[in-house]
């Protein structure tokens, strides 16, 4: 029988996990991150925009 912690996450699920981290690493609380990750915002536009001093509402309503 097979258990949950044996399987092995497929490559979407380590990706979008990964866009995720970095979402919060950039500043964005975990919310906002699952948010923006979930609606495929470009990652690099998104942590660039704090990275330069952006504040994260401001951030949000540019991106959504």
């Amino acid at each position: 029988m097979t258990t949950l912690t044996q399987i092995a996450p497929t490559e979407d699920e380590r990706v979008s996990r990964w866009r995720l981290e970095q979402l919060v690493r950039a500043g964005y609380d975990e919310l906002d991150a699952v948010l923006l990750a979930e609606l495929g915002v470009d990652l690099h536009v998104a942590t660039d925009l704090l990275r330069r001093g952006c504040p994260v509402e401001t951030a949000l309503r540019i991106l959504l």
